[in-house]
């Protein structure tokens, strides 16, 4: 007996391995374009409802889809009340899953015929083509899939389960508990889930139960629903360290699964029933030839994957009107915080990672959002410049310093994030990816850098008895206003903005290093000329050479980006 228990966890794990290799595989696929038909086509909740449903039926992971989602949320392409459609779209094609199993699963011999695709998915894996390769990779994943679910069912069959008479016992013990029975099944399905980290796996189980007959169907079901409460409690603890928006977008799932399985349990057995009779399937029915076994294990799979789709399907019916008041009710519960000035990490600190792949979106978002925390970084200096309070001056010095703490930190962490999806599966162009990414930020943190020496030059400028001339004040002010303008270019072209020349990024940095070298003439000219002393030269100079230094980075950050996009 313990055994076949360890035969039937090493199928479970082959089977939750087949489902993320086939999910990985597709999302290779086609990851670049799904993100665009997420980004267009959710305006309307109609659009994002079918979307959702599309997008999640493809991948198979409403995990997938729900990262994306929360990405164009927190980039503001999306508002919270058009993301909830796409989640509940998401509810809806997760339930591919359980038709895909119920079809090829238990209605078709698939155990003798995974071979000759995992032939085919070896073959398609040595070829030179990336696209080629992940549908190999998807070939993959769909035959462990199978395999894992053929040989559940054998090991399921070998121990005699509808002949078990402890396990008779066990469900019949608990079948007399009226409403008790499928709240703790409920309770059941949730746990479990939580435990294994994936509903398609408890489905897998929970149709082989009810296939096998050991199970009965109202039971089955009650498993069902706790799989969707369960799942969700997942998302939701792991969005507990993201974002305001993450954590919004796991509570309303988690509400939506939630409202739903209020209202089933109100009319549980007249919509088990209406669910059962759509499918072909009664309940009370024993059967009692071979033949009539074999047809019941069919339909009362087809009754479990029906109930699933039609639960989210009702569910989504009722609640797409009340879009607005959910995301009211949402805000409320999850009170958005003022942006400070804290280190924290926006996109990426949630841990909410589907694929490798998909990841690489996550952290262009980061390096977007550390940009511009650097951009606001060198605002600071030209008013740091100007400033003639002593506590104005000490508090503004003060917070660029803790900016440029903040800028290593951010550096750090990316960087990990990023090393940590390079042990991933991916791509050729994925990996150089990840190297200009990683080029990118050490180039932004060396922005941070530039800024900070910059203060430091004014705070010791600052405490001489000494001031710079007004023609050194004009000089820097039209240096710093270079750098500004090749700042707001780096970050048009970090953020893909249309019809941005990369190449005048350079025209900028060349055009600064030119008024660096003329102002280095020149200060000699005025040191000789007893314009200002030597020391105030010094400091003049340290900002000038700083501003250039700075004009350096932010064309490096260029370079590197253009050559994130040569590679897609």
């Amino acid at each position: 007996m313990t055994l076949m228990i360890l035969k039937m966890i090493g199928c479970l794990a082959l089977l939750m391995f087949g489902m993320k290799t086939m999910s990985e595989g597709l999302q290779k696929l086609t990851g670049g374009h799904l993100r665009a038909v997420l980004g267009t086509m959710t305006k309307h909740r109609l659009g994002g409802l079918l979307t959702g449903t599309c997008v999640t039926a493809a991948v198979q992971s409403s995990t997938a889809t729900t990262v994306m989602t929360v990405s164009f949320v927190n980039a503001g392409l999306l508002t919270l009340s058009q993301a909830i459609p796409v989640i509940m779209g998401a509810n809806i094609g997760t339930t591919a899953t359980a038709w895909i199993m119920s079809i090829f699963g238990f209605q078709f011999n698939m155990s003798s015929v995974v071979w000759p695709f995992f032939a085919l998915g070896i073959i398609l894996s040595y070829t030179k083509k990336n696209s080629t390769k992940s549908f190999g990779e998807f070939i993959f994943g769909f035959s462990f899939m199978f395999l894992g679910l053929c040989t559940l069912r054998e090991n399921a069959v070998a121990m005699d389960l509808s002949h078990n008479q402890a396990v008779i016992n066990f469900f019949a013990s608990c079948g007399g508990w009226g409403i008790w029975t499928t709240l703790l099944f409920l309770v059941l399905g949730s746990v479990l889930t939580m435990c294994v980290q994936s509903s398609a796996a408890i489905m897998a189980i929970t149709l082989i139960l009810c296939s096998s007959g050991v199970l009965p169907i109202y039971q089955g079901i009650a498993l069902v629903m706790g799989e969707n409460i369960g799942t969700t409690v997942t998302s939701n603890l792991a969005a507990l360290s993201a974002s305001t928006q993450a954590r919004r977008a796991a509570l309303a799932h988690m509400l939506f699964n939630v409202f739903g399985v209020i209202w089933v349990l109100i009319v549980f057995h007249p919509f088990v029933n209406m669910v059962c009779h759509i499918v072909g399937f009664d309940p009370n029915f024993v059967p009692q030839t071979q033949e009539e076994i074999a047809q019941a294990s069919v339909r009362v799979t087809y009754a479990l994957s029906g109930f699933h789709t039609a639960f989210n399907v009702c569910n989504v019916c009722i609640l797409i009107w009340f879009i607005k008041p959910m995301e009211r009710i949402i805000c409320k519960i999850i009170v958005g915080k003022e942006e400070d000035e804290d280190f924290r990490l926006k996109f990426i600190s949630g841990g909410l990672l589907s694929t490798a792949e998909l990841s690489l979106f996550e952290a262009r978002k980061e390096i977007n959002l550390f940009a511009k925390r650097s951009q606001k970084m060198f605002g600071f200096v030209p008013q740091l410049l100007e400033m003639k309070d002593e506590n104005e001056f000490t508090k503004l010095f003060a917070r660029i310093e803790k900016y440029e703490g903040i800028s290593d930190n951010m550096e750090i962490e990316i960087a990990n994030y990023l090393n940590k999806v390079s042990e991933g599966r991916l791509s050729p162009e994925s990996k150089a990816s990840i190297q200009s990414m990683l080029r990118e930020i050490s180039e932004i943190e060396s922005i941070g850098d530039a800024c900070y020496n910059m203060a430091r030059a004014i705070n010791r400028k600052y405490r001489s008895p000494k001031d710079f001339t007004e023609e050194q004040y004009a000089h820097i002010k039209h240096i710093m206003e270079l750098n500004d303008k090749a700042m707001n270019h780096m970050i048009n072209v970090i953020e893909d903005v249309p019809q941005v020349d990369v190449n005048s990024a350079l025209n900028i940095e060349n055009e600064i290093n030119d008024y660096r070298k003329l102002l280095k003439e020149r200060n000699v000219d005025d040191i000789n000329a007893q314009k200002y002393d030597y020391q105030m030269g010094v400091h003049y100079m340290d900002i000038v050479n700083d501003c250039e230094k700075l004009g350096d980075y932010i064309i490096n950050v260029v370079e590197a980006h253009a050559h994130v996009r040569l590679t897609y």
